[in-house]
C-alpha cells in the first residue's frame, strides 16, 4: 500500500509537470563528471546573501548535491568525516533525532527541555528540536556547515554553529529525476523530482522519497531486525517572480516515519538492587567485540513513530537599487511516539516511552542593504514560539527486589514546555580602504520559558505506600547581547586573511527530570556562552586547480549545562563547568590533471575544562563516585581528518565513468559528561569506494558503492544512566553496506 501511494504521487507529478517542463533543455551535467581542466566556484549564502565561500570570513564547509552522493550520504548525518570538528550522528536510541556538535559544543542531553547547541535550518527555517532533524537529503541542493557562533545574520542564536540546507528552486532547476536504489539489510530505496515553469511568473515542484531498509541489528531470540527505516517524505513547492522587484515561494513538507527499536549495546554490569540481598548481576559486562545482535523487554510492534509537516513562505520585494526587504514565514509540527530501551536488554531498568506533540511558529524580517560597492548590511527581527506537550513513561520491574522478587515500577511524567523566542539583529560589512573590510553585527535576544511538570510513581506490594506525585511550575526570562567583529584583507585576487571574534548564547531553562522534591524546588539553570576568536586564511592557485583554507580557533565557553546522575531517579543538571577549547581546521582540493580530483579535510581540537564543579566528586559526599572522570569533553576528538580521490574517465561516445574513495579517521572520542571508560570510542578508521557511470548528455545514471568496507565496529552514541541499574549502553555505526541506484534525469 505505502509503495504504491509512492508509485501514484510519482505518476501525478509527472503528468502535472510535463506539459510545461522544458523538454529542449538537456539535463546540466554535474561539474564533478565532466572533462575538468579547473575547479568549479562555490557559491553559500552564509551571510544571508550569494557570495564566494573563499571571501567569506567564516570557517564554512559547503556541499552539492553531487559532492553529497560522492560522500555517500543519504541523511544529515551522512556529513560525519567530512568537515573538521564536527562530531554528527544519529542520537540516543532514537531513530529520528540528531546528535551534533561543531568544534566540542552541542547538546549533551537529548531530553527537550535542552536547546540544541547547533542550529539547523531548512530553507532559513529554524528546527528548534533535535527530535526529527535525522531527516533525509533527497531535493537538496546545497548544504553549508557553519563552525562558530552565530546569531548577527541567522534567526536563532546557537553558540556552537548552524547547519544550512537548501532545498531545490523550480525556477532554478527545472525538469527532473526518477531514482531507485537497493542494497544490502534490505535496502530499498525511491526517490524523484520534478520541477517546471507553469506559466512566465509561476514554477513548482514536487520531491519525495521513500526510504526503507531492515536494520543491521538483529534479536537473538526471535531473529527480528533493530535500527531500521521506513520512511515517506514528500515536498512540494510553488514560486511565484511576476516582476523583477517581486519574488515568493511557498513550500509545504510532510515526512512519516515507522521503525522498530534503535538498540544499542550494554557496556557495564546491569546490577538489580535488592533491598533483602544487595546488589545484583542481571546481566554482566559484555566481552569481546559487538556482534551486532540484542534483545529487549519491548513487546513486538513497540517501536518508534514520527511525523513531521512543514510550511514555510518566503517573500523578497526589490525597495530600489539599494534595499532589499525579505519576510521568511514558518510552521511546523512534530509527533513523536518512541519506545526507548535504555538498557538494551531483555530487563526493565530504564526503559521508557517518549511521545511529544510540538508545534512552533517563526516570523523573520530582513532588511538589507548594498550601495553596488564598499557597503552592505542586514538588519534583522526574529520571533518563535514553540509549544512541546509530552507524555513519558519510565519501566523499571527489574530495578529493586524484595529476597529475589522482584518490585514492580512504573513513573508517568506529564510536562509542557512553551518558549518564546524574540531578537533583533544587526550586521555591516564595510571596506573602508581597498583590499580591507570590517564586518560587525550585533544582536539582542530574549527567550522566555514556561514550564509545567508533574511526574507519579506507582510502586508494586509491598511498598505501596511510596507513590507519590511531585509537580512544579516555573517561568523565566533569559536576555543576552552577542556581538560580533572580523576584519578581512585581500592579499591578491587568490589570496585572503581575516581575524573575527564572535560571542554566543544558549538560553537556560528547567531541569526535564526533576524527579524528588528537592529537585522541583530547584529546577532551573542558567544560559551557557562563549566566545570565539578565529584567524583564518583562505586561497587559490592562479590557475585556479588548487584551492586551501585554514581557520585557527579559540574558545572560552562558560556555564555548560551538566545532566548528571546522582541516585537512583535524581538528575539535576547543573551549571558546572568553564572550558578552553582551541584548534586548527585545513580543508583543500586539488585537480591533478584533467579528471583527478583529491580533496581532504584536517581538524585538530583541544577541548579542556577549566573547571568542572561537580558534588559528587567530594570524597565527604555520601554519594561519592570515583568512576566519574571530567578530564575530556564529550564527543570532542583531539582529531578529524579525510582524504578523498576520485578518478574520471570519458567515455568516446560523451559518457563518463568515475570511480573515487575516501579514508576518514576519528581519533579516541567519550560519549558521556561522566566519562565513563565503557562509554568511550578509541581511535577509527573509515574507508568508502564508489563508482558511477554517466550517459552521454547524462539522461542515465548508475552508481554503486561500499561503505564501511573494512567492517570497522566503532560507538557512536552512548546512554549514561549510571544511578539507575548501571545503565550505560552504547550505540553502534553500520557494519559494511553496500548500494547500486539507478537514477534518470528528465
Amino acid at each position: 500500500m505505502k509503495r504504491s501511494t509512492l508509485s501514484i504521487a510519482v505518476a501525478m507529478s509527472m503528468m502535472a509537470f510535463a506539459a510545461h517542463a522544458q523538454e529542449e533543455a538537456a539535463p546540466a551535467r554535474p561539474a564533478a563528471q565532466v572533462d575538468a581542466t579547473t575547479l568549479d566556484g562555490i557559491v553559500v549564502t552564509a551571510r544571508r546573501r550569494s557570495e564566494s565561500l573563499q571571501d567569506v570570513p567564516v570557517a564554512v564547509s559547503a556541499f552539492g548535491e553531487e559532492q553529497l552522493k560522492d560522500l555517500q550520504a543519504n541523511s544529515i548525518d551522512g556529513l560525519q568525516g567530512a568537515v573538521p570538528n564536527l562530531n554528527i550522528v544519529q542520537g540516543r536510541g532514537s531513530a529520528n533525532s540528531v546528535n551534533a556538535f561543531i568544534r566540542g559544543i552541542g547538546q549533551p542531553d537529548a531530553l527537550q527541555t535542552f536547546d540544541p547547541g547547533v542550529g539547523l535550518y531548512v530553507d532559513d527555517i529554524y528546527y528548534s528540536r533535535i527530535n526529527g532533524a535525522l531527516f533525509s537529503l533527497f531535493d537538496v541542493q546545497q548544504v553549508e556547515v557553519l563552525r562558530g557562533p552565530q546569531g548577527t545574520l541567522y534567526g536563532k542564536n546557537s553558540t556552537g554553529g548552524a547547519i544550512k540546507v537548501t532545498t531545490k528552486n523550480p525556477f532554478d532547476d527545472a525538469g527532473g529525476a526518477v531514482e531507485l536504489a537497493g542494497g544490502d539489510h534490505g535496502r530499498a530505496e525511491g526517490r524523484f523530482y520534478v520541477s517546471g515553469q507553469l506559466s512566465d511568473t509561476v514554477a513548482a515542484s514536487v520531491a519525495g522519497a521513500w526510504l526503507n531498509h531492515d536494520g543491521f541489528i538483529r534479536d537473538r531470540d526471535s531473529g527480528a531486525y533493530y535500527n531500521d527505516d521506513d520512511t515517506r517524505a514528500l515536498r512540494a513547492k510553488l514560486a511565484f517572480q511576476p516582476g523583477e522587484g517581486f519574488r515568493a515561494t511557498l513550500s509545504l513538507d510532510h515526512t512519516k516515519q515507522d521503525a522498530a527499536l534503535s538498540m544499542g549495546r550494554p557496556t557495564a554490569p546491569l546490577i538489580q538492587t535488592d533491598l533483602a540481598l544487595g546488589p545484583v548481576v542481571l546481566l554482566p559486562a559484555p566481552t569481546g567485540e559487538f556482534d551486532f545482535t540484542a534483545r529487549t523487554s519491548f513487546a513486538p510492534g513497540q517501536g518508534q513513530d514520527l511525523k513531521h509537516s512543514g510550511a514555510s513562505l518566503a517573500m523578497e520585494w526589490d525597495l530600489d537599487r539599494q534595499w532589499t526587504l525579505r519576510s521568511i514565514t514558518g510552521y511546523r509540527e512534530l509527533e513523536t511516539n518512541s519506545f526507548i530501551d535504555i538498557d538494551a536488554s531483555e530487563y526493565e531498568l530504564g526503559d521508557v516511552l517518549v511521545a511529544l506533540d510540538q508545534d512552533q511558529v517563526s516570523q523573520e524580517f530582513q532588511l538589507l542593504y548594498d550601495n553596488g560597492g564598499n557597503l552592505q548590511a542586514t538588519f534583522g527581527a526574529y520571533y518563535m514560539k514553540e509549544n512541546v506537550p509530552s507524555y513519558q513513561e519510565a519501566y523499571a520491574d527489574d530495578l529493586f527486589a524484595l529476597a529475589g522478587t522482584p518490585i514492580s515500577f512504573l513513573r508517568t511524567i506529564g510536562d509542557d514546555l512553551s518558549t518564546e523566542s524574540v531578537a533583533a539583529f544587526a550586521h555591516a560589512n564595510w571596506e573602508f580602504v581597498p583590499t580591507w573590510t570590517l564586518a560587525a553585527g550585533l544582536r539582542y535576544t530574549r527567550d522566555s520559558k514556561d514550564y509545567d511538570r508533574s511526574t507519579s510513581t506507582f510502586w508494586g506490594a509491598p511498598f505501596e505506600g511510596l507513590n507519590e506525585t511531585v509537580a512544579f511550575s516555573a517561568k523565566r526570562s533569559w536576555t543576552a547581547v552577542t556581538p560580533s567583529v572580523s576584519l578581512q584583507k585581500a592579499f591578491s585576487d587568490d589570496l585572503m586573511g581575516y581575524v573575527s571574534a564572535n560571542r554566543g548564547f544558549k538560553s537556560g531553562g528547567f531541569n526535564g527530570r526533576a524527579n524528588t522534591a528537592s529537585d522541583a524546588a530547584n529546577p532551573e539553570f542558567d544560559p551557557e556562552f562563549v566566545w570565539t576568536y578565529e584567524l583564518g586564511l583562505k586561497a587559490n592557485s592562479a590557475d585556479n586547480r588548487l584551492r586551501g583554507n585554514v581557520a585557527a580557533f579559540w574558545s572560552d565557553y562558560s556555564d555548560f549545562q551538566a545532566r548528571v546522575s546522582q541516585d537512583v531517579g535524581t538528575f539535576p543538571v547543573l551549571n558546572a563547568a568553564e572550558l578552553e577549547i582551541k584548534g586548527i581546521e585545513f580543508e583543500g582540493v586539488a585537480l591533478l590533471g584533467r579528471n583527478t580530483t583529491l580533496s581532504g579535510q584536517l581538524g585538530w581540537m583541544d577541548a579542556q575544562y577549566k573547571r568542572f564543579d561537580d558534588f559528587r566528586l567530594d570524597p565527604d559526599y555520601p554519594g561519592y563516585d570515583p568512576s566519574v572522570s571530567h578530564d575530556h569533553v564529550p564527543f570532542s576528538p583531539d582529531w578529524t581528518a579525510r582524504i578523498a580521490l576520485q578518478q574520471g574517465f570519458p567515455l568516446g561516445n560523451g559518457g563518463m565513468v568515475s570511480v573515487g574513495g575516501d579514508v576518514s579517521y576519528r581519533s579516541r572520542t567519550w560519549l558521556s559528561v561522566d566519562n565513563r571508560d565503557s562509554l568511550s570510542q578509541d581511535g577509527y578508521t573509515l574507508v568508502g569506494l564508489y563508482g558511477v557511470w554517466d550517459s552521454p548528455q547524462y539522461v542515465w545514471q548508475v552508481r554503486g558503492g561500499v561503505r564501511n568496507l573494512t567492517d570497522e565496529t566503532y560507538k557512536v552514541e552512548g546512554q549514561e544512566f549510571a544511578s539507575v541499574g548501571n545503565i550505560q549502553t552504547a550505540y553502534y555505526g553500520w557494519p559494511r553496506n553496500w548500494y547500486v541506484s539507478v537514477r534518470y534525469n528528465f
